[in-house]
């Protein structure tokens, strides 16, 4: 994919790093000229020097044909005027901004905003899993509100255990994305037959969340 990412602070210069060895074209724009350079010394990608707010380096950095423009500077505001400027002026595919201050999130989904990422909620989400013994946790939620993703840890006497993958009935508009093992990720395969102690990550849709629960760990 052709990928654009507007901030090179922590967060940008990681992501950037980790899609190029993934082997998608990256291109970064980042307003501080040091970072800047020392990021092209770093990574095979074209650095712009620029304001991402700027339709100008936008178009530099092609956002006419680019499938994902990515915001995560560390302003809420630039990262939602990044993201309405690829959409409407650009075109592109689709828009992932970071969210800083989480009661920003229903903003930037109800402005268009197609994957808002609210980072401190979703590890607020993972520190909550680990303190309790909820098995259900919705680590993040995308398409304005609609899709989420889960986690549920499958307990000894969940009804799908020792159950091939092909012989469930899931819930309407579910898909079973991963599953992990103890140490091990494992990519669900229609054989793939869960175990106790499994932790499900799912997409689903909001209002299937509970069904999913139910058919996974047993009724509430």
């Amino acid at each position: 994919m052709y990928i654009i990412i507007v901030g090179a602070g922590n967060v940008g210069s990681y992501l950037a790093k980790r899609l190029l060895e993934d082997k998608h074209v990256v291109v970064v724009i980042e307003k501080d000229p040091l970072r800047c350079k020392k990021l092209a010394e770093e990574m095979n990608a074209l650095i712009i020097n620029g304001d991402g707010c700027d339709p100008k380096s936008l178009e530099d950095a092609g956002a006419d044909r680019a499938d994902v423009v990515a915001a995560v500077t560390g302003d809420d505001e630039d990262n939602l005027v990044i993201c309405q400027l690829a959409k409407e002026k650009f075109g592109t595919k689709r828009t992932v901004a970071r969210v800083n201050d989480s009661r920003n999130e229903r903003i930037f989904s109800d402005l268009g905003v197609d994957v808002p990422i609210d980072a401190n909620a979703i590890i607020a989400k993972i520190i909550e899993e680990e303190v309790s013994f909820a098995d259900f946790v919705t680590l993040l939620t995308f398409k304005r509100g609609k899709l989420a993703i889960v986690r549920v840890d499958l307990a000894e006497d969940s009804p799908v255990i020792n159950k091939a993958i092909k012989d469930l009935q899931l819930p309407p508009d579910t898909v079973l994305v991963s599953i992990i093992r103890g140490d091990k990720i494992i990519i669900p395969k229609g054989d793939t037959v869960l175990e106790a102690r499994d932790d499900i990550i799912a997409l689903t849709t909001i209002e299937n969340e509970k069904q999913l629960l139910e058919f996974l760990v047993g009724k509430i």
